[in-house]
């Protein structure tokens, strides 16, 4: 299964704007002959805006609908971060559609990010693990996939594929470097990770959006600037992969 992640620009609160963006990479990747695209944390409307509890959407609302469409129209699945409203509340959510149009899974971030996140929005409480083309898949928001129990708790569940739209910034390039490749070594998953790029406000985006195997192998990576990549989840060798989910003796404490 082929899978492609879009790194780009915030659509600095242009929803519209950012919704044709998807429409054109969801194209792109299709013809690449992926199955599903990742975009980033809050693409809707962007992250790093005023006033989002205001421009926040439920998660059947007219951004739901237009990108059910956009994916069917392309015959490529979706995941993308947004602010979604439900009642009096507002979350840093996920949502994935597949190649058909189906909503796939919902996601609301476990982990929010420094006192302005925790000023926003409300932490969502479960995870979302849904089957991708057979593969046993979930979703992660950006900070999220930085705690190895979340990891360890989604491969105990037998997932393989962690889709993460991301909004990490500077001085944190440490984290698509270092930290993901970590994260899907230590627990034998692949993780698509896509980012942002270009600046949003005070924000000064990291890029480095990248997928990496379940052995630890990055499988593409971006640089600085906008980037559509595309990777072929081919399985790695068995012997690369990581037993220390059949492995860990625990200390009696």
């Amino acid at each position: 299964m082929k899978i492609a992640l879009y790194q780009g620009p915030s659509p600095m609160g242009a929803a519209e704007a950012g919704l044709a963006v998807i429409g054109q990479m969801l194209v792109a990747a299709a013809a690449a002959g992926a199955r599903m695209a990742v975009f980033p944390e809050v693409f809707l409307p962007g992250y790093n805006q005023d006033g989002l509890a205001a421009r926040a959407q439920p998660l059947d609302g007219d951004w739901g609908r237009q990108l059910a469409s956009l994916a069917a129209a392309a015959g490529c699945g979706v995941t993308v971060g947004f602010a979604e409203r439900d009642g009096d509340m507002v979350c840093n959510s996920a949502v994935s559609y597949g190649a058909d149009g189906q909503r796939l899974a919902h996601y609301r971030k476990l982990q929010l990010y420094g006192p302005r996140e925790q000023a926003i929005y409300a932490p969502g409480d479960r995870y979302a693990v849904f089957d991708l083309d057979g593969t046993r898949a979930a979703l992660l928001i950006c900070y999220d996939v930085e705690f190895a129990p979340h990891v360890l708790a989604l491969a105990a569940q037998g997932v393989t594929l962690i889709l993460v739209p991301t909004a990490n910034m500077m001085p944190f390039t440490h984290v698509t470097r270092l930290t993901v490749p970590s994260q899907a070594a230590n627990h034998a998953v692949t993780i698509v990770y896509a980012n942002y790029c270009g600046v949003e406000g005070n924000l000064t985006y990291t890029g480095g959006s990248v997928i990496v195997g379940p052995d630890g192998e990055v499988l593409a990576a971006a640089g600085r600037g906008e980037a559509l990549l595309v990777a072929d989840l081919a399985v790695p060798v068995e012997q690369a992969l990581s037993t220390q989910l059949a492995d860990f003796r625990p200390v009696a404490r």
